[in-house]
């Protein structure tokens, strides 16, 4: 059970789900903030433009409403459609400059790093299928290199446990002996 923990700690706290909850939260703020502008800044300037009807009153009745019959309007209101492409198109439009400027200041900095790699890391990326001349395979590359290194040094003290286990020292078996006897 401990080790479900663990893993689960492991698992949680890794980069790349703290990043995704980030962005969702972020992205539910933004979603808010650009569907406040849309709403309540450019589709009233929308309709001003458009004689003083509201988008959100744009429809196409199908069936009049008829109070004696107790009948109800039924229309297609393209309005809200159109309202809701303009929110998305701004999100869209949004989310593409910033992600612009964000991958801009990483080449930037990729940039910077590819002078640092050596040849044998440039054979390494050949090796992968990565071109060592762009960016976002450069940022592949040191992942990749970081997991390594990762695991050779899980491996390591994974065999410093196992030798631990299999070659106890003097002071374990003192321990486990006390242990016997008191049992």
């Amino acid at each position: 059970m401990k080790n479900f923990f663990k893993d689960f700690k492991a698992f949680i706290t890794k980069g790349n789900i703290l990043d995704l909850a980030v962005a969702v939260v972020i992205g539910a703020a933004f979603n808010a903030i650009i569907s406040s502008l849309v709403k309540n800044i450019i589709m009233p300037l929308i309709s001003l433009v458009t004689g003083g009807v509201s988008v959100n009153d744009w429809k196409w009745v199908i069936t009049a409403a008829d109070e004696v019959a107790g009948v109800a309007e039924s229309a297609v209101y393209y309005g809200l459609f159109i309202q809701a492409i303009i929110d998305f198109l701004i999100i869209a439009l949004s989310i593409f400059i910033v992600l612009r400027l964000v991958m801009k200041a990483k080449g930037g900095l990729a940039l910077a790093n590819k002078s640092k790699i050596s040849k044998e890391e440039k054979r390494e990326m050949k090796d992968l299928g990565l071109d060592f001349k762009n960016t976002a395979d450069v940022a592949k590359f040191r992942e990749i290199q970081k997991d390594k290194v990762l695991k050779e040094e899980n491996e390591k003290k994974a065999k410093e446990e196992l030798e631990r286990i299999n070659n106890p020292s003097e002071k374990d078996l003192l321990k486990e002996i006390r242990d016997l006897l008191k049992k």
